[in-house]
């Protein structure tokens, strides 16, 4: 007969130990996510301090789910698994940058030296986009990295809110991020890719133009 109060031990082996603490971790680090979208909303964290916190629990996030590898077969299952309503966490997951870089919420850049230095790097990163699909870069981690860096810069701008080509690079964005890192992209799918940026580069270029009139 068993006790009540018999500890119920969840693992054996150091391997299946190592197992539950990796996903314990992955369990917090969502759930602070969580918590982090909250604050953000209530605006009991900045801009400032929201965007490196949510930067840092992403990139964790990454990480875990290298970790848990096959055990977990997508991150809504897992939700789903451990009852974790969540659906902002989710939602953040799913796009894989800070709410400030979707939305454009933490645009900075203005004429001066550092408007100068943002436009320079942000004009390199869609040539550095641009070149990779060139060179026939299709899986998730190649074009990742790269698309991330360039949407995080585009978004620096505070006029990005108003282009089109912002919400077709952080569509790419979330799809890319919900591939598994060795699944490339179709050849069709690279053709609209290819286009959506180019026509994100045309119209930033426009859009540069026309605030240097104003």
């Amino acid at each position: 007969m068993i006790s009540l109060d018999e500890e119920v031990r969840l693992y054996t082996t150091n391997a299946e130990r190592e197992k539950v603490q990796t996903r314990a971790t992955l369990f917090g680090i969502i759930t602070a996510i969580h918590y982090l979208e909250a604050a953000y909303l209530r605006d009991a964290v900045s801009a400032t301090e929201y965007s490196a916190a949510c930067t840092r629990l992403l990139s964790q996030y990454k990480t875990m789910m290298k970790l848990v590898g096959d055990e977990v077969s997508s991150i809504e299952e897992f939700m789903k698994r451990y009852r974790m309503d969540f659906p902002a966490a989710l939602q953040r997951i799913k796009v894989g940058v800070p709410a400030t870089v979707e939305h454009s919420a933490e645009a900075s850049v203005g004429s001066g030296p550092e408007g100068a230095k943002w436009v320079a790097e942000t004009t390199q990163a869609f040539i550095t986009f641009l070149d990779a699909l060139k060179l026939n870069f299709r899986a998730k981690d190649q074009l990742h990295p790269l698309l991330q860096e360039l949407v995080t810069g585009y978004a620096r701008f505070p006029s990005s809110k108003e282009w089109e080509g912002r919400s077709k690079l952080v569509g790419w964005l979330i799809t890319l991020n919900g591939m598994k890192a060795s699944e490339e992209l179709g050849d069709e799918q690279t053709r609209q890719l290819t286009f959506d940026v180019e026509n994100a580069y045309s119209e930033f270029f426009r859009s540069l133009s026309g605030e240097d009139k104003k």
